[in-house]
Formats: structure tokens, sequence, C-alpha cells
């Protein structure tokens, strides 16, 4: 998304920034240039300046908020949140899942005080006609919570599993944090992941057959196999002495032609009007609707392409939190469908370096950025693949291209669960990610070195022309369909950037301090002629990132190129479509004047799910605003 000042730093106002006086050395990655340490403080040097390092403390954690301390007594459960800065209220209620397709929580009346980090919910006021569980029988039940700060700003929606012990005292019991949530699904298999609040070996019951973790973890991943195509299954997810059930269809066999539907969408992070449009980093109220809306038109899958969250942190543990937040937003179409989900830039974790002698007030111009580092741990590569379960391939990361400084270690970050490709039935889906190493000062780039907002790199262009011509020469796919967060070309919001940087080919990545051969627009058009001119398969580019739905088609009569273009022109074997939804419930913007604005035939700043109908040869498209059911737009693709 569009950095801008006024939201680019929202989780800033409850940061706390200082300077880092006894750092503790981490390796700088070989990858970046003129990041030194100085008197033990890391730093940026730029013309013999020293920039050094800022401390995040972000008072809204994942550690903070949700692995806060739980104790019982015969009342209820107290929570210390071990900060005496967080204040406000937690609302609660029950949660029934017997008999429930969806399980959320009723909340009581009444509600409980935050005060110094410290609450309690008195769980004994939850009895007689308020008990709709029967947790006074069962002695167990569900409690569902939501933390609302002193501002009336929603931070978290959690869950807890509570006991009564044999002397009639409230206790927290093992939970499930996430999940469960249906994954890397194919015709014959898929993988259930979840995530419990104390390490134990879990299990997943399908009828007679069951399928357990092999060691403790509190990071779940089972597959379950051996299953028949198109398929539906309920399954137990079974941990401690809990169990919860849903269901999932395993997808059709590959190359089958029966018709099936899918959902996409992207830019869900945080918006304006208050209350769920705004859960901390997370649009929710516009996620929930559209993902409800997926689930009654029984959509198999979800695609969504960046920008799920505010991001921008410096803080690994408040990118985890605002994660968290999303995907308890769409927690519901998850237990019984699979969402993949590809990143953005505002997934973006980075180091960030107070630049000296600045005397403005805008944090983004007085501070310079980089990809956090070390890669394997903090990046927002590590972090995204952390969070989400999807298939792995075989493009490991940007070490081995001409531009890596060594090739004896590792030094770029990885790829892993960020880019890669599935199939359903006659379709293959490629996920591919123009924010990977993504360094957000991008004037600064020349001189850390990073990768610009928009640019695929080296390796991973090799790895998409190997995947087409994959696809290319199988039989059971008709259809070719990409997905990137940026624009090829930007229509509002985003002239600036994504693959064109007002016409600036001058734009590009630097590595160890030098500049890659290929400037944004010569990339844009590799990108163009693997998929246009190198595919008879490819269908449309579904990208994000500019907040609005808009569908593009180009061809040689388009003018793609700005006014002082001098270099190599692409010329296109046929029409080339990009349909831009980033309209899942990030602020809007409106439509700009450039080149190619003429080839937009549609555009929509309401909030948009796409819905895709695939049967044999054919591709529809639904394009519906999940508040109103209002149709935005009907269209035969194919």
């Amino acid at each position: 998304m569009k950095i801008q000042k006024q939201t680019f730093f929202f989780s800033l106002l409850f940061f706390s920034i200082g300077l880092i006086i006894n750092a503790q050395k981490v390796k700088i990655p070989k990858v970046y240039s003129n990041i030194e340490y100085q008197n033990g403080v890391l730093g940026v040097k730029i013309n013999k300046v020293f920039n050094p390092e800022v401390k995040v403390n972000p008072l809204y954690t994942y550690t903070k908020i949700v692995e806060a301390d739980v104790k019982g007594d015969k009342e209820g459960i107290s929570f210390d949140f071990n900060d005496p800065a967080i204040q406000g209220k937690l609302v609660y209620g029950l949660v029934k899942i017997e008999g429930v397709k969806y399980p959320q929580p009723v909340f009581f009346k009444r509600t409980s005080k935050v005060k110094d980090g410290k609450a309690k919910i008195r769980i004994n006021q939850l009895k007689g006609k308020y008990d709709f569980v029967d947790w006074e029988t069962k002695k167990k039940l569900i409690l569902g919570y939501r933390y609302i700060n002193e501002k009336g700003e929603i931070i978290y929606d959690g869950e807890i599993n509570v006991k009564i012990d044999g002397k009639g005292r409230f206790q927290p019991d093992i939970t499930l944090i996430e999940g469960p949530f249906v994954n890397r699904l194919t015709d014959t298999s898929a993988v259930i992941s979840f995530k419990t609040s104390e390490p134990e070996i879990s299990q997943i019951n399908i009828g007679e057959d069951f399928y357990t973790d092999i060691v403790p973890t509190k990071n779940h991943e089972i597959l379950v196999s051996q299953l028949k195509p198109g398929t539906q299954y309920t399954y137990d997810v079974l941990y401690g002495d809990w169990k919860e059930t849903y269901s999932f269809k395993t997808a059709q066999k590959k190359g089958c032609r029966s018709p099936f539907t899918f959902a996409y969408a992207s830019d869900s992070r945080a918006g304006q009007g208050g209350g769920e449009r705004n859960l901390y980093g997370v649009n929710a109220f516009v996620v929930k609707k559209m993902f409800h809306l997926a689930s009654a038109r029984n959509a198999s899958f979800f695609q969504f392409t960046g920008d799920m969250i505010n991001g921008y942190s410096g803080s690994p543990d408040e990118i985890n939190l605002q994660y968290l937040n999303w995907k308890h937003s769409v927690q519901d179409y998850w237990y019984y469908h699979p969402v993949y989900v590809g990143t953005g830039n505002h997934e973006n974790v980075e180091r960030i370096f107070k630049r000296t002698g600045y005397k403005g007030h805008s944090f983004f111009n007085g501070h310079i950025f980089v990809d956090r580092f070390p890669f394997k741990t903090e990046s927002q590569e590590a972090l995204f693949a952390s969070n989400f379960t999807h298939p792995i391939s075989d493009l490991i990361s940007e070490d081995g291209s001409i531009y890596d400084p060594s090739k004896r270690s590792q030094d770029f970050p990885s790829y892993k669960e960020l880019v890669y490709d599935y199939t359903y039935g006659n379709l293959a889906m490629i996920v591919l990610n123009s924010n990977y190493w993504y360094a957000s000062s991008t004037n600064d780039i020349p001189v850390t070195s990073g990768n610009v907002h928009g640019y695929v790199m080296d390796n991973q262009l090799k790895w998409l022309k190997k995947t087409i011509d994959k696809y290319e020469k199988d039989a059971d796919i008709d259809h070719i369909i990409v997905t990137i967060h940026t624009p090829l070309f930007p229509n509002a919001g985003h002239s600036g950037d994504d693959m064109w940087y007002h016409g600036n080919n001058e734009i590009r990545p630097y590595v160890a301090g030098k500049p890659v051969e290929k400037g944004i627009i010569e990339r844009r058009d590799q990108i163009l002629d693997i998929l246009v001119n190198q595919s008879e398969k490819f269908v449309v580019l579904l990208a994000g990132d500019e907040h609005n739905y808009s569908r593009l088609i180009v061809d040689n009569k388009t003018n793609i190129y700005p006014d002082n273009w001098t270099g190599k022109r692409i010329k296109l074997k046929r029409p080339f479509i990009q349909i831009t939804n980033g309209s899942a419930g990030a602020p809007y913007y409106s439509l700009e004047k450039l080149p190619w604005t003429s080839s937009v035939k549609k555009f929509s700043t309401l909030y948009a799910l796409m819905l895709f109908t695939i049967e044999s040869q054919h591709i529809d498209l639904e394009v519906i605003n999940p508040e109103t059911f209002e149709e935005i737009e009907k269209i035969r693709l194919k």
C-alpha cells in the first residue's frame, strides 16, 4: 500500500522509541551496505554521519496480550498483562461449540475493568439463566473475551478454555489460540494447522482414522491423507480433553472439468469508522463479511494477496498480534475451506535507524528502514512463513543469483511459503511476492541496499518462467491465474510506486551497494512477456495494493511508457488482463490519470469480493459488495 504519513505509522501511536545504547550484536547480512557498528551501536553511515538504530517498544504485543498471565479462583479468572500502561476493559461471554457451525462468544451485559494491566472476569455471574453451555454441570467452558483500551479501540478478540476443579475454583486450561485451519488442500489430503496455549501432542480424527503430532508442540501442522477426491469429511480436533468438530471437502482431482467457485480479495488493513473497522491493524468488520459471503456462496478456496494488517513495525511481537487478529477475523471460513495468502508491503517488519540531524516532524522522513534481520528469525519473510501454512516450492531465495555477494553462505531472506503454486481441478494458481527483502525508505536504498516496493527479483522471475512452462505442458490444466500484491499497471493511489514510479525506470534494487541491471519498467515488461507472449493458458493477473476495484485490458494500442522512453517496447501477442482488488477494508483511493487510464474497463471504490466460477473452458466473474450485496460487475473472462 501507499506509504502515507497518516497511515504508515498508525501503530506508532503506541510506541515508545529510544536509542539502543548497548545493542546485542547481530550479524549484518552481506547483502546490505553501509550498515555497521560504532561503539556497540548498530547504525547506517551516510556521508560519514552515523545514524543509530532505534528500539521500538509497542504497548500492545502478542506476548503481553495473548500470553497474559491468567489465574483462577472461586469467582472467575484474573488477567495480568504485565504492563501497568495497559488500561481499558474486557468484554466477555460464553462460547457454544456443540452443534454450532461458526462458534461465537455471546457477550454478557457486564464488563471487567482493566486497571494498571490487570483485570478479573467473574465467571460465577454467568450461571443459571445465563448458562446456555451447561458449564455448571460439565465443569468446563470456553470464555470469549475482547480487550478494548481506554480510547475505545478494540485491541484483541480471544478465547480461553476454563475448567472448574474439585474445590469449585475456575482454572485456565489448554486453549486453541488459533485454528483449526484447512491448508495445502489436494484431492487426497490436507494439512490441519492450529496453535495451542501449551505444548502437547494433539490429534485429528476422521472417522476411524486418526493422525497425531510426533512430539509435543504449540504449533501443530497435521497431515491427513489417503482421502478421496471431491469428498466431504468431518474432522475432530482433540487437544487436552477438549474436542472441536469441523469439516472440509477435498479438492477436485487435478484435470477435473466440473464447475467450482473460488474467492479473491486483498488489502484488509485497518480502516476509518471505529469499532471492528480497526481491530488493532485489521478491518475485521469488512473481512468478516467477505469471508462469510464467500462461505455462503460455497467458494472452494479463498486467495488473499497481501496487506492483511497495518504492519510497518520494528517489533515482530506486535506483527504477530496483528496477524492473529486477522486470522481470528477470517477463521469461520478457514475452519472449513483453505485460505491462501500472499504478502504485501504492510506485512513489513523493519530495523529502524534515526536520521541524525533531521529537524522535521515526519517520522518516515526522519528515519531509515530495512528488512529486519537476522533474516531467519526476524525478517518479514520469516514471520510470514511462521504464521501461515502454504505449499512449499523449490524457490529457496535470491542466493545464487548474479548479484549474490557470497556463493558460500545464505545471504538473502527465504522465499519459503511466500512464493508458491497450487492447483484445483483444471486451474493452476501462481502466487508471487513483489515485496521480498523490501526496504521502505526507497531513496536510501542506494546507500543501505534492499529491494523496492513492486520489484520481482531475478531468481523469482526465473521460477515464474519455469512454473508457467510446467503448466503450459500439463494437459490437466486449462487455466493459469497469477496473483501478486502490486499491479503491473497502477490506476489509483500508487502511480508513484508499484511497477511504474511515475515512469522512472532508474528505480531498482541494490545488492551489497550495487544496482541490479534491470529497472522497474524493464522488469515489468519481462513479466508481461512471460505471462502473455510465452503462455497460452494465462488468463488474468490478480493484484491488490490499491484500495479499489479496477479491471484493465492492455493491448498493443495501449500507451504503457513514459513520454521520454527510449528503451525497448514490448509487443503483446494478445491482450493482457489485470484486475486489482484491494477493497477488503483499507481506506479507498480514487482513479488517477495515467497513460493507460482509457483502458480501464471498470472502476469502483466499493468494498468488493470477487467470485470466480470455473466450468471447463469458461471463467465467469461476479464482483459483489459484501456489506450490501450490491453487484459491482458480472462478466465472462474466458
